[in-house]
């Protein structure tokens, strides 16, 4: 009985996926964004490093001019001129902020008041690790903001202006293979990304009718600094191992836009939603009862090193 229910959880998650994701992924092909919304500006948070940085690459590459919004440092500078200098007819314009701290909205607003910016990537996100409560409320108020309510106050200012003038376009979510399950000792990342998904997942239906689409992307395990300053953690080490180069990604998310809401790439991706179909989250709480016995580096003594 067990196996039956299993195979009908399967069956429903896969043929989808094989019928749907199959074409998108291996038949259809990378969409080129300028052309699809007749788009002059992107904008990618995030932008200075890993995927954003990525992304931002792949849009250049299509004649989109991209405006880069990440943390003001070093990073940012040179990433703005690497760009600059690999695609000289393309205009990036860099806005430095902090997206876990008051004030960043009104900066984009102001840096893209006279630009049309019609296609979105809220892609900016990092990981807190830890028990929740040994990180300072401040932190984790900080990394809220920046991995789910930024991407609601950026969405909420550009498609107002968009709709507005009627203009087409796109918004791109970086989710991650976490949403699908809890993540303990890391809870506000799986719970944000979490949020991304539905999120994205809600509008992509409301604003259809405009002309402008939706995604959502779960990727993989992706090399990138997003490691640099967690704990280390067994299941993280893991997942780094297996990571992949973020100039992987883009041709998968730009082959999606459009063409689907949700789009899984890689196995850990698959796999975490699959798990999730069988395994209930009340299974994965059973797993975790009473207080794990943690290494003494993992309670809070201050930004990891």
């Amino acid at each position: 009985m067990i196996g039956a229910v299993c195979a009908v959880v399967v069956a429903f998650y896969f043929l989808p996926y094989l019928i749907h994701h199959s074409i998108v992924a291996y038949l259809a092909p990378v969409r080129n964004l300028k052309k699809a919304y007749n788009a002059r500006w992107a904008l990618v948070t995030g932008a200075s490093s890993g995927i954003g940085k990525s992304l931002a690459k792949k849009l250049a590459s299509q004649d989109l001019n991209v405006v880069l919004v990440a943390l003001q440092d070093q990073l940012l500078d040179t990433t703005h001129q690497e760009l600059t200098a690999a695609f000289p007819k393309v205009t990036f314009k860099k806005v430095g902020v902090n997206l876990g701290a008051p004030g960043y909205l009104d900066a984009i607003k102001k840096a893209t008041a006279d630009l049309d910016v019609t296609v979105v990537f809220c892609n900016a996100g990092y990981m807190l690790t830890g028990f929740f409560e040994d990180r300072p409320l401040e932190a984790q108020l900080a990394n809220l903001e920046c991995n789910a309510v930024s991407a609601v106050q950026i969405t909420h200012h550009f498609l107002a202006n968009m709709v507005a003038k009627k203009q087409r376009g796109c918004f791109v979510y970086t989710s991650s293979a976490a949403a699908a399950m809890p993540s303990p000792f890391t809870s506000l990342y799986a719970a944000t990304k979490a949020f991304i998904s539905s999120f994205g997942a809600a509008l992509a239906v409301e604003v259809r009718h405009h002309g402008i689409d939706v995604l959502v992307f779960h990727p993989s395990p992706v090399a990138t600094r997003f490691y640099e300053k967690a704990h280390k953690l067994d299941v993280l080490e893991f997942f780094r191992s297996q990571a992949v180069s973020p100039d992987s990604l883009p041709d998968a998310v730009f082959a999606s836009i459009g063409r689907t809401v949700w789009r899984d790439i890689g196995l850990t991706a698959v796999a975490f939603r699959l798990v999730m179909k069988d395994v209930n989250t009340q299974a994965s709480y059973l797993c975790h009862q009473g207080r794990v016995n943690m290494p003494e580096h993992m309670h809070y003594s201050g930004p990891p090193k």
